[in-house]
């Protein structure tokens, strides 16, 4: 039941990433063009993600444990320190650059579009090329833990 619950969640949000317009490179690149070819339409896709995610987050951590797991499993470090700043500059000039951010990319990855899977590659090179210098560098820990974040 647990895979089937999370199929249908990936579907539904895979259905509103294409119904949003989101897998168009170009739209969330114009989105970002606000001297130029402006398009405010992703606005309302974000407002709505907000929307959602500010009620569901409390209707769900109101629950005393997940329906499939033992135990709720949140982050619990709120530090905002160097490398949450640089990655998140990386991951917004990259979806600048390209249009296309993972929860775009990988519905997108239906349209057999040759830059979808170029994006994807490049994606999980950098990733796997942060790996490999965060183990080297010692810090390639996480800074999650298992627990009940309070609402």
């Amino acid at each position: 039941m647990r895979l089937a619950s999370a199929f249908l969640i990936g579907l539904i949000f895979g259905l509103g990433i294409v119904i949003s317009g989101m897998v168009n490179p170009a739209k969330v690149v114009n989105f970002f063009d606000v001297a130029g070819t402006w398009d405010p339409s992703l606005i309302f896709v974000m407002g709505g993600a907000l929307v959602t995610t500010f009620i569901g987050y409390r209707l769900v951590l109101s629950q005393d444990k997940p329906l499939y797991a033992a135990r709720f499993q949140l982050p619990t470090a709120s530090d905002i320190d160097r490398r949450l700043v640089f990655g998140s500059a990386v991951f917004g000039i990259g979806w600048g650059i390209a249009g296309f951010c993972p929860g775009g990319a990988i519905p997108a990855l239906g349209t057999g579009r040759i830059d979808v899977f170029v994006f994807m590659l490049a994606m999980i090179a950098g990733i796997l090329a942060a790996r490999f210098f965060l183990a080297r560098q010692g810090g390639a820990g996480q800074t999650t833990q298992t627990g009940r974040a309070p609402v």
